[in-house]
């Protein structure tokens, strides 16, 4: 820790360092540059009045610069944790203006500004506000001071930083709008004087190049390191590569397994969550399942229930998370499953964690995410699952329904038959957010209609109707907009084509559209009928949607031959 600077003083002249702050394609931006973008966002941000406001980078280089600016012009930074449209409305009333790789920024640096002395910052006073992963529910915002970021990165450095050495880029394939990625990528960097890559990795080609360049050093998620291919040639990164972290939820053993062979490291797995911080780490290839709390992080296990108290949290009471836990005879602690992961399902208690690990167990399963989604009113049982190679052979000989049936035989040998899943989703990997997490709201989405119930009124050989039964459960209705769903444009002509496939025979590839008209918005639940006209001898389809109100839209599609 020769060059170790508080967070508090990283953007001040007190804290001159000859090291790099950061590197774009390969290209060092040295501190002089970095203070002066920390004015040019500081000038900007103190011209608007308000407090909050959100910052959304992909530029790591450029988030740091801005979250400094933000800080030290008095604002408080809030970090939502992607930029799509329905996270940026929901986030609206919340904040006074916008800065980034947002739609309308209303906050852009400063052409220049004097980069005068500027003193060191508050730690209690800065804060940032960033949003749990929404991996158990709906993301929560949560407020963090700069006194816990800064103890959080002096653990860091203090259990793992003479691994790293000095020298050490940090490369990502995580999103550092996230507290894993703000610390480990971000703060943790400019603390320890190590300079940062600016741009996230994305593919596995790209992560054996970029770690191939110089001493490197890796912050990853299960999500990317369960999928690195065996075909590439690593040897270059393995020789250059100090340290891979994973946090952000387990790493399945053959995965830690599968690093360690391919890049010479076992990853360092780092437990915690957004309200606590870290709380643990591990290596599977010397710890097994046994977690070992991290420097100046007390644990204490009540009825199988994990607490937790450290500096990371907003005071030094316990606070009682929502894991169970056991205590390991070598010392630490073995997680037993989320508390917070028991539903009720007919008046019976079901484990998720414990139909997932019953599924993973027949044999057939490789990974499941076990989750209630709304069935007519009612909540049902559903799992999103990745069938092992046995079970995807089942699969393709015998059937969607049969395979069903296989797994719900198989798990009533393990949990009640009120825990049976009623509904299956089958997929080649579970979908995950820029954390690579697989969270609630990506694994409910798999199991909303994306065709509304239709009934046939007429079906000829040109002209076809139907009444469509819009419900507010579609799933191209998530994010537009929550609270007053409207129907988009996109999926009325996406619907058109899917009914009009069903009743003429539409040449296979799409052309262009004419005269789209939008007259009316469609607000669900609502009735529509869809009237189809197809001309044969030009290949067009004419599409009109109705109500009881009036004409909602109407267009033209054409559509060609395939591409030879």
């Amino acid at each position: 820790m020769s060059e170790w600077i508080d967070l508090a003083q990283v953007a001040t002249h007190a804290a001159p360092s000859a090291r790099p702050v950061a590197r774009r394609r390969g290209e060092p931006i040295d501190r002089g540059r970095f203070l002066a973008d920390v004015a040019a966002w500081q000038c900007a941000f103190a011209a608007h009045g308000g407090r909050r406001f959100a910052l959304f980078f992909d530029d790591a280089y450029e988030f740091a610069t801005a979250l400094y600016g933000a800080w030290h012009a008095a604002k408080e930074p809030v970090l939502p944790g992607d930029a799509q449209p329905a996270t940026l409305e929901a986030l609206a009333p919340q904040v006074e203006g916008w800065a980034g790789d947002v739609p309308q920024p209303t906050v852009r640096a400063a052409a220049s500004a004097p980069v005068a002395e500027r003193a060191a910052l508050d730690p209690q006073a800065a804060v940032v506000a960033i949003f749990t992963s929404g991996s158990s529910g709906q993301p929560v915002a949560i407020t963090k001071k700069l006194a816990q970021l800064d103890a959080e990165v002096r653990h860091l450095e203090r259990a793992f930083g003479h691994r790293l050495g000095v020298d050490a880029t940090l490369y990502s394939t995580v999103s550092h709008q996230h507290i894993y990625g703000l610390l480990f990528c971000v703060l943790w960097a400019l603390a320890a004087g190590r300079a940062l890559d600016v741009k996230r990795i994305v593919y596995p080609e790209e992560m054996a190049a970029r770690l191939a360049e110089r001493d490197s050093v890796l912050v990853s998620s299960p999500a990317h390191l369960k999928r690195l291919p065996d075909h590439l040639d690593w040897s270059a990164a393995r020789a250059s590569l100090k340290a891979i972290f994973s946090s952000g939820g387990p790493l399945p053993p053959g995965s830690a397994h599968e690093a360690l062979a391919l890049l010479g490291q076992s990853p360092i797995e780092v437990f915690g969550s957004s309200e606590t911080g870290g709380i643990a780490w591990r290596q599977r290839a010397t710890h097994g399942e046994r977690w070992t709390p991290l420097p100046n992080v007390d644990c204490r296990i009540d009825d199988e229930t994990l607490f937790v108290r450290s500096a990371h949290l907003a005071d030094q009471g316990w606070w009682e998370t929502a894991d169970r836990a056991r205590t390991a005879a070598e010392g630490g602690f073995v997680l037993l499953g989320r508390a917070d992961r028991i539903v009720k399902i007919e008046e019976k208690r079901v484990s998720l964690t414990g139909v997932e690990q019953a599924l993973v167990g027949t044999g057939q399963v490789a990974e499941a995410r076990a989750l209630l989604v709304d069935s007519e009113g009612a909540p049902r049982l559903a799992v999103v699952a990745v069938p092992s190679a046995a079970g995807w052979q089942v699969l393709r000989e015998r059937g969607k329904r049969a395979f069903n049936e296989r797994l719900r035989s198989e798990l009533l040998q393990r949990v009640e038959r009120v825990a049976l899943p009623r509904r299956f989703r089958y997929v080649r990997q579970l979908p995950v957010n820029s954390q690579g997490k697989s969270t609630e709201a990506l694994l409910a989405a798999l199991f909303a209609p994306t065709l509304p119930a239709a009934q046939w009124r007429e079906r000829e050989a040109r002209r076809a109707r139907l009444q469509l039964d819009v419900t507010r459960g579609l799933r191209v209705l998530g994010g537009h907009f929550p609270g007053m769903p409207v129907l988009p444009g996109i999926a009325q002509v996406d619907w058109a084509i899917a009914f009009a496939e069903q009743s003429f025979d539409v040449p296979p590839r799409f052309l262009r559209a004419e005269v789209l008209k939008f007259q009316s918005p469609v607000i669900p639940p609502a009735q529509l009928e869809l009237t189809l006209d197809w001309d044969d001898d030009r290949s067009a389809l004419q599409f009109r949607y109705s109500s009881a109100t009036g004409v909602h839209s109407t267009g033209r599609l054409l559509f060609g031959p395939a591409d030879v």
